[in-house]
């Protein structure tokens, strides 16, 4: 009996949602995360040293678009294999109170940051690429910025195209994303 349920059971638990883990923050947590002191100057250091480009996620406890990211997108197995191997990954908490140091060498709590550099939306993607430290704010450095929640095949060609020549070239996402999709 138990033989010929197994595959049946077995397709039941692939089409479970999964269901991320939500830290004492009450921010999702990720194993592709890392936990840092905020700097982004040594955040990107440090990625750049790994030869990763750093992210910076901007979420909120009970965001309903970061928990449909770290269940449906952040999960997928391509997805996840790139965070892992080739991004350096901050969270910030758009209302935390944890400093964060700015590139700029300016410090201040997590939810001064966020309205410092005039983000509204959760979650908030930043993406860091250059080869030099920079010394200008977050906003002025990231390669891109993308507030809201994206799909599988939008993270996937975001992570792609921050990590290719595409980007220095002057390719856009959006162009890079349908040539990749065959669009």
């Amino acid at each position: 009996m138990f033989r010929v349920l197994m595959p049946f059971l077995s397709i039941i638990a692939m089409a479970m949602p999964v269901l991320a883990e939500v830290g004492d923050d009450g921010l999702h947590d990720a194993p592709f995360l890392r936990t840092t002191f905020k700097d982004l100057t040594e955040d990107f250091e440090e990625a750049r040293g790994d030869g990763r480009n750093l992210i910076v996620l901007i979420e909120q406890r009970g965001c309903i678009y970061c928990k449909r990211m770290h269940e449906e997108v952040f999960t997928d197995p391509e997805v996840n294999a790139i965070l892992m191997d080739d991004y350096f990954a901050v969270q910030i908490d758009m209302f935390g109170g944890t400093e964060v140091t700015d590139f700029d060498g300016v410090t201040r709590t997590e939810a001064d940051m966020v309205k410092e550099w005039g983000y509204r939306f959760t979650p908030t993607i930043m993406v860091f690429a250059a080869a030099e430290t920079p010394d200008v704010t977050a906003p002025q450095a990231a390669l891109t910025v993308i507030p809201g929640a994206l799909d599988v095949d939008d993270t996937l060609s975001l992570l792609l195209w921050a990590q290719s020549d595409a980007a220095a070239e002057g390719l856009s996402l959006s162009d890079f994303g349908a040539a990749r999709l065959g669009n």
